[in-house]
């Protein structure tokens, strides 16, 4: 694929597998839309990315918002890509407890809300963003890249909220991307399991132990910049279509209470 001239939204993109990848996309060449609820998250990294990265404050559930933030990347290249790695701290209530306290609903809604609500909203306005772009020697129009999670395969104990919107991204991926084949769109997603980000990073030392401890090789945790060279080699290999990758050093995934 041909970067220069492209531009590209990464929701969550001044976090830890959002600036990595904001980052590697700006070095190849593009534009980026560096999408974050918190401002000033996102101006920063902007300042430190150079002129083609731009900063959009907004909520990704929002369609005005997420409109405002797509006329952004077009006024900046041939919007063409992008990427949703927007999340928040994951609230992890016991499905019930022994004294009969049910897990709470409004938790639940909250992160299907955010976790799959979220981007498939900004999905399906890029989507139809790109199929006004003129097709590429491949035909492509453009390429949509989803975060689901080993969570989706393997959920723990106090992560039953999280685990079903991350399976919703993993279960939505095929049927995107067939969806979207008439108009020249691909769509893929990643599914990372321990990845060394500033939330991990404040995890106390028993649950990263815990997680690296079932990764089979390399044995340790993934870096960030590892999400950014798999959405590289997405853009660079126009057959890979429909497919969640799990990036996850090939983790068994034992009983852990993800407290």
């Amino acid at each position: 694929m041909e970067f220069t001239g492209q531009s590209a939204l990464v929701t969550g993109g001044a976090g830890g597998l959002g600036g990595a990848t904001s980052r590697r996309l700006v070095e190849l060449g593009m534009a980026v839309v560096i999408f974050e609820p918190v401002g000033d998250k996102a101006r920063a990294l902007a300042t430190e990315l150079g002129p083609r990265a731009h900063a959009f404050e907004g909520d990704h559930t929002s369609e005005g918002d997420v409109l405002a933030a797509i006329a952004l990347a077009q006024g900046s290249g041939r919007f063409s890509v992008c990427v949703n790695v927007a999340g928040v701290a994951i609230m992890a209530p016991a499905m019930a407890t022994a004294d009969g306290t049910p897990h709470d609903m409004q938790t639940f809604r909250d992160m299907i809300d955010l976790h799959l609500n979220g981007p498939f909203n900004v999905s399906r306005l890029a989507a139809a963003a790109f199929a006004a772009n003129a097709p590429d020697a491949e035909g492509q129009r453009g390429l949509i890249v989803n975060t689901s999670s080993t969570a989706a395969y393997d959920g723990q104990g106090h992560q039953v909220a999280y685990s079903a919107a991350k399976a919703g991204i993993a279960g939505m991926t095929l049927a995107m991307a067939r969806d979207l084949a008439p108009i020249g769109v691909r769509a893929c997603a990643i599914a990372p399991g321990p990845i060394l980000t500033p939330r991990l990073a404040g995890a106390s030392d028993a649950l990263k132990a815990e997680l690296t401890k079932n990764v089979a090789f390399p044995k340790r945790f993934g870096w960030a910049e590892e999400y950014a060279s798999l959405v590289e080699a997405f853009l660079n290999t126009p057959f890979l279509n429909g497919q969640t990758v799990r990036l996850d050093g090939a983790m068994s995934t034992p009983l852990t209470q993800m407290r």
